[in-house]
């Protein structure tokens, strides 16, 4: 048994700490009395420059974890007798325990095909359409990851499709945006491009895989279906008292391009690390680096060698090792990381 020390650098980009400038805006957070659940002049300034990053007017609500934000999100747009059509390889189908069939009340998630975990457009249609009888539950949302859980992107015209066939059906379109800053990005285009005016009318935008501390935020584009977010995020205990250490790092992750630096950096590195294990021999590289994650089938010599040196990785939806860099990751981190999987062939 190896007593290498634990190495979880690449196991989640949720495994790193507070990134500087969070933890900066937390501690300037913590002067003096301020009002509480979200009365104070820190979280309408926070909602304002969401309003201007996207360059709309926008409803924005901040929750601890994205399990809440796309639960209740979900629930928003569905009620018990309507239906939720995503990917089969969605986080909310495959990790969520059930959180947006609970806080719908029952709404039922419809698997869809996808490519490199991108939704088939021609699948969601017929998911759509295949059944309109009173005993199918019926399709009100469809749901779409950005990026996805396979590491790929969305491009503006791929939303844009996608939204025009749920929009043609009266279904509407919510964003899992845990990884939305990476997937920004890496797409270089400006935020509104990938969101409301593509016609998705709800992001769930992360911010702690993007180095903050349990917050997420999410956004209405579609200011009507958030009537009463504000209730469901009391009764799901998703209500923060003192709202300002949230919405304080998103004021500071937002105004000054911190998250680009971030997001760079990390897209970066993952990158650097698929090329350095694509040169090692019987290494695999399954899917394109769009963003963060590397998917990687490795020789079982490689990864036992790495995990008795104390890497800790993850094998995946997709097959192979999932491979993550966050804001914290550094060139030494990866260098470290081929050097001791070169060690082991």
């Amino acid at each position: 048994m190896s007593t290498a020390a634990a190495k979880y650098h690449f196991a989640s980009d949720n495994t790193s700490g507070i990134c500087p400038e969070a933890w900066q805006a937390m501690a300037e957070a913590n002067a003096g009395y301020q009002p509480s659940y979200g009365a104070d002049a820190i979280t309408a300034a926070a909602c304002e420059s969401f309003r201007q990053f996207f360059e709309t007017d926008c409803e924005v609500f901040f929750v601890f974890n994205g399990t809440s934000a796309n639960s209740l999100s979900l629930a928003s747009l569905c009620q018990s007798y309507h239906s939720v059509i995503c990917s089969d390889v969605a986080h909310v189908e495959t990790d969520e325990c059930g959180a947006p069939e609970f806080f719908s009340n029952g709404s039922k998630l419809l698997l869809a095909k996808s490519s490199l975990g991108k939704l088939d457009p021609t699948d969601v249609e017929r998911l759509i359409t295949h059944r309109t009888d009173l005993h199918y539950p019926r399709p009100r949302a469809l749901s779409l990851s950005q990026s996805t859980e396979l590491g790929s992107t969305y491009r503006p015209g791929e939303i844009a499709g996608l939204c025009q066939v749920a929009k043609q059906h009266g279904v509407h379109v919510h964003m899992d945006g845990a990884r939305f800053f990476n997937a920004l990005a890496a797409l270089g285009c400006k935020p509104a491009d990938i969101t409301w005016k593509a016609g998705v009318d709800v992001l769930c935008c992360g911010g702690t895989k993007l180095g903050m501390a349990v917050t997420e935020a999410v956004v209405f584009f579609n200011r009507d279906l958030a009537r009463d977010f504000e209730y469901r995020c009391k009764q799901a205990g998703q209500l923060c008292s003192k709202m300002r250490f949230i919405s304080a790092q998103w004021l500071r992750i937002l105004s000054d391009d911190t998250w680009r630096k971030h997001a760079n950096s990390a897209n970066h590195l993952a990158r650097k690390l698929a090329d350095g294990l694509g040169h090692l021999p019987g290494v695999q590289i399954l899917y394109p680096v769009d963003a963060n994650a590397v998917f990687a089938r490795l020789p079982e010599s490689i990864k036992t060698g790495l995990k008795e040196r104390g890497w800790i990785f993850y094998s995946f939806i997709g097959g192979g090792s999932r491979l993550m860099c966050s804001w914290a990751t550094t060139e030494a981190d990866v260098q470290a990381f081929l050097a001791d999987a070169q060690a082991c062939l």
